[in-house]
């Protein structure tokens, strides 16, 4: 795409930059730094993102529990995290100010809204002086613009009131941002005009603002220069902007697509999964049904009741409604029907850190049912590869008849990047069969198993002759080499041992069926080994980078299967004298490793609701290798 607007001869050319937007909960920070990610992402860059929410729905107004965030990171080559700390920080307003200063840098840039800086703005925030005028900020580049009152004054012609023109000095900022970085205007005022039709005062307001904004910049000869930030080379193909839960919903529509099934997604309200609920709500072209149930429990029976159905069935949630469905859950490894389970993780115990992202529900995917109740567990590491994630946690639930659990998190279901769209004849058909035919001289046995996934026949309900009997009790199941598959009600403990042992088998020969280890190991003879999932993959990754910039050797192991582990993985650990996971948690996976393998797994571990940043994970290797 190129720039609508003559590129300023003293424009500086940059590799990089992080950028952070930060202000009110009410001051529309996420708007605009979505609309400044995708005129990024339509000019080429690479990116990554990072939004930050309040943790309180209603925070009170200029305080700094109030405080929305917006990070983006636009590179002109592969990046793979939103950057470690801002290079410029947009603060609307003192909280947001106080909230943010203390990641940026000395020699960074401050972009002050300074008209909210009066007495009663300090107050909210907790200041008792001025930090505009105690020369407390000189370590920085400071610039003070007055947002408000510019953006009243470009909307006063409009018959705009001074308290609803306010309301527009977010894309004052926007434009401002699109001129020092030499973005295209064209996309934003297109947007706008979309976005707002129905509202025309609003949108004449939010366009005067936003012209407001890069014309200040272009003539207020407050800033030396602009800078350019070139397209990134990026791999051939067509890319899109996605946030991790657009791409899960396009992996389970993708999955259902490919299965050649009816999907059916049964969730109730939690953030920060629903916006994989408003999705697939507008995808009922595909043959989608989406219901919001009254609680968690009944949106994890819908799913079984789907599953029973014929349906691809889906039931998405957070932690808190793991808990609740976790029973509901435990009937579906029973019954052994195909459902995933999506958990976008988030901070906890109990309504914990709502709009924070965590890793710490690794343990309760793991047991967090009652009984011997194993089931396979998927993880996505990066928002893109969330597509990924769910296509396959739909093909082994399809093909083994068993509940997964697909764990992505806030960072990964909020966050942004450029993704290759994937070649879709290319993605394998996880179609099955439904039993029609009776299998057992006149009887149709819903236990009688393949030999090899050890699953049973999926009969739909209605189907001639194939009455069957599934369900909560422990029933004959074995099924195989003329073991009982009846599904007759059975109280033996033999019986009982047998299925417990039966189905634990069955998910464990999974590991027969997935890729073996993720190993990135350039030199072949690293001394350590970093283990990890999920969405530590992004700052893994980049710390690896800068240690081996040093000509230090270190390697690096991901995992998108966590239960069963890929087959080689007590191999691949093995090699390496020293282990170290990284988790958002407090050492979850390194608890499972240690257990399984009996390895020396050094836990590394973040619990702030935030994610790791790529010098943390630097540092601590450096510590490793001494």
């Amino acid at each position: 795409m190129t720039i609508d607007t003559p590129v300023d001869p003293t424009t500086e050319t940059l590799d990089r930059v992080v950028i952070r937007f930060a202000g009110d909960s009410g001051d529309g920070m996420q708007l605009v730094g979505d609309r400044f990610t995708e005129l990024s992402a339509a000019f080429g860059n690479d990116l990554a993102t990072l939004p930050n929410y309040p943790a309180e729905i209603r925070a009170p107004a200029g305080t700094i529990a109030g405080v929305s965030s917006f990070q983006v990171h636009i590179s002109d080559h592969d990046i793979v995290t939103p950057g470690d700390a801002p290079n410029v920080l947009i603060a609307m307003n003192p909280a947001a100010l106080v909230a943010n200063l203390a990641e940026m840098v000395p020699g960074t840039t401050l972009i002050i809204n300074s008209d909210s800086f009066e007495q009663r703005d300090l107050d909210k925030a907790g200041l008792t002086v001025n930090p505009l005028e105690d020369n407390s900020l000189a370590a920085y580049n400071v610039y003070q613009v007055p947002m408000t009152s510019i953006t009243v004054s470009a909307t006063k012609e409009l018959g705009v009131k001074p308290r609803d023109a306010e309301r527009s000095k977010n894309f004052f900022a926007l434009g401002l941002l699109c001129w020092m970085y030499t973005r295209p205007t064209k996309p934003v005022i297109e947007w706008i005009e979309s976005r707002f039709e129905s509202k025309p005062q609003v949108l004449d307001a939010n366009l005067a603002a936003f012209k407001a904004g890069r014309n200040f910049g272009e003539t207020a000869e407050l800033f030396d220069h602009p800078y350019e930030v070139r397209p990134a080379s990026l791999r051939a193909g067509n890319y899109r902007n996605v946030i991790g839960n657009v791409a899960t919903t396009y992996g389970l529509v993708a999955a259902a697509q490919s299965a050649k099934l009816p999907l059916v997604y049964a969730s109730y309200p939690i953030t920060p999964a629903s916006d994989v609920l408003h999705e697939l709500s507008k995808l009922k072209n595909f043959g989608i049904k989406t219901l919001q149930a009254e609680d968690e429990i009944a949106a994890a029976s819908i799913a079984i009741g789907a599953a029973f159905a014929g349906s691809l069935a889906i039931t998405g949630t957070s932690g808190p409604g793991v808990d609740l469905k976790s029973e509901a859950v435990s009937l579906a490894i029973s019954l052994e029907l195909p459902m995933v389970i999506l958990d976008v993780q988030r901070g906890g115990p109990s309504t914990g850190l709502p709009t924070k992202t965590e890793q710490a529900d690794l343990m309760l995917a793991m047991y967090g049912r009652h009984g011997e109740s194993p089931l396979p567990i998927v993880a996505a590491y990066t928002p893109s590869q969330c597509f990924d994630a769910a296509f396959e946690a739909c093909r082994i639930a399809l093909k083994y008849r068993t509940p997964v659990m697909l764990l992505t998190d806030g960072y990964l279901a909020n966050g942004a990047e450029p993704w290759l769209l994937p070649d879709l004849d290319s993605l394998p058909d996880i179609s099955v069969e439904f039993a029609t035919e009776l299998n057992h001289g006149d009887e149709f046995w819903p236990y009688l198993r393949d030999p090899v996934t050890l699953a049973r026949p999926w009969a739909i309900p209605g189907t001639p002759k194939l009455m069957h009997r599934i369900g909560g009790i422990e029933k004959s199941g074995i099924g195989l080499d003329g073991a009982d598959g009846s599904g007759n009600i059975s109280y033996s403990p033999e019986n009982h041992e047998a299925m417990v042992r039966l189905r634990a088998r069955k998910i464990a020969g999974i590991a027969n069926d997935i890729p073996n280890v993720m190993l990135d190991d350039e030199s072949g003879d690293a001394e350590v080994l970093v283990l990890g999932w999920g969405s530590t993959w992004g700052a893994i990754t980049a710390g690896l980078r800068r240690i081996r910039a040093r000509n230090l050797k270190v390697a690096h192991a991901h995992l998108m299967h966590l239960n069963p582990f890929p087959k080689d993985l007590g191999d691949v650990l093995s090699r390496y004298s020293k282990v170290l996971v990284p988790e958002m948690n407090l050492g979850q996976l390194s608890r499972l490793v240690r257990a399984e393998y009996l390895v020396d797994a050094q836990s590394y571990t973040k619990v702030m609701g935030v994610p790791f940043r790529a010098v943390e994970i630097e540092n601590k290797i450096l510590e490793m290798l001494g």
